[in-house]
């Protein structure tokens, strides 16, 4: 049985390399004959079980991966995706180093680059890398009651685990930035501080309301997600840390505004003097635009990239023409794409789309979660 299921195994991977190596050399025409290609990843995988994307597959790869993400609406800028190849790397200290050179790089003084880091892949002999962080940015969640919390709470769990680990904590402030967590192939998690100048923070202001400053909200520039795995043509890339930049209602609509996070509204709402008893006097709906303006104010008053939903649902259509010229369709998890407030004002809104999946892809890797699930922290 453990034999068929190998062959089976191999297998798939060996449909799954003539898939992208075909899609490589037909949006890569000067790559040479994909046959040759082909023949010498057939025998590799028939040697070890895997195979080595090249540099330039990679890349490939990895652009059309994002190109492929449903649920990103920024997509139109694919192709300018920096890749920083660092599959030789397997150990936590040199990822969690690297990872800090990536935000250093992506940061670029708040002129944010698209940027993704590739550590080793999954291969037959062992697993990957892991990176623990949900984004190699995070800000603590603390709190002994399920009610209350101070900070993040969707990283309530993450903090408890950093405690577990050994980690102090933090001052106790509502934004302590978390450790990076990272487990090396064949190793067991470990934290590492991030350097202050790789983290660029923006402390949110309102455009004409001085007093905001004196809740010392902030929020980091660069969403850089790092617990997904990065698929390519049957390898798997467990450790594969991304970004672009933020769209503001990501910050303002969603990490400061929903009841499960940082639940700012009824702050805010208060603060514009409105009654925050009665939903009918739609005070949620004009504290969360004032909380909106003040994310877009603030950034760019520190001259860090972010998009406006509008912008950006204008981008995405661009993106969906710029596809169907060159014969490709473009997939959408509307959920996703339309952005979290003033949706219909926005032309995503107003059309459907397919939401079915392509490879290359970044994923939820089973395999790693379920090392997730049974990990060992201590």
């Amino acid at each position: 049985m453990e034999i068929l299921h190998e062959r089976s195994t191999i297998a798939q991977t060996v449909a799954a390399a003539e898939e992208f190596i075909g899609l490589f050399h037909r949006e890569n025409p000067d790559a040479g004959d994909p046959r040759a290609r082909l023949a010498a990843v057939r025998a590799e995988l028939a040697e070890t079980g895997t195979y080595r994307h090249t540099p330039e597959e990679l890349a490939h790869g990895a652009r059309v991966a994002w190109r492929n993400s449903n649920r990103c609406i920024g997509r139109l800028y694919w192709n300018s995706l920096r890749v920083r190849d660092r599959r030789e790397l397997t150990g936590a200290d040199e990822i969690a180093a690297e990872c800090v050179g990536h935000l250093r790089e992506a940061t670029n003084g708040g002129r944010i680059r698209p940027t993704i880091t590739v550590f080793a892949p999954d291969t037959p002999e062992r697993p990957g890398p892991l990176i623990w962080s949900e984004q190699l940015i995070r800000y603590a969640g603390y709190g002994d009651h399920p009610s209350v919390t101070v900070g993040d709470p969707r990283n309530r769990e993450l903090t408890e685990a950093l405690r577990a680990l050994g980690w102090p904590g933090g001052p106790g402030t509502p934004f302590d930035l978390l450790p990076l967590v990272v487990q090396g192939c064949d190793d067991k998690p470990r934290w590492f501080d991030l350097p202050a100048d790789a983290v660029l923070e923006v402390p949110i202001e309102h455009p004409e309301d001085d007093h905001w400053t004196d809740w010392g909200l902030r929020w980091h520039a660069v969403p850089a997600i790092s617990n997904m795995c990065l698929e390519i043509g049957g390898i798997h890339y467990p450790a594969a840390p991304f970004n672009g930049w933020y769209m503001g209602t990501e910050i303002g609509a969603r990490n400061l505004g929903d009841t499960d996070r940082y639940n700012l509204l009824p702050v805010v709402g208060r603060r514009l003097g409105l009654d925050v008893t009665n939903d009918r006097t739609l005070w949620k709906d004009r504290a969360l635009v004032e909380l909106n303006r003040a994310v877009l104010h603030s950034f760019d008053r520190a001259g860090v990239t972010i998009a406006d939903h509008h912008t950006e649902s204008r981008r995405f259509l661009t993106h969906i023409d710029r596809e169907e010229r060159k014969g490709r369709e473009v997939g959408a998890d509307w959920s996703w794409i339309v952005p979290p407030i003033s949706g219909s004002a926005c032309p995503v809104f107003h059309r459907t789309y397919e939401d079915r999946p392509l490879t290359p892809a970044f994923a939820h890797h089973e395999g790693a979660r379920q090392r997730a699930e049974g990990r060992d922290l201590v």
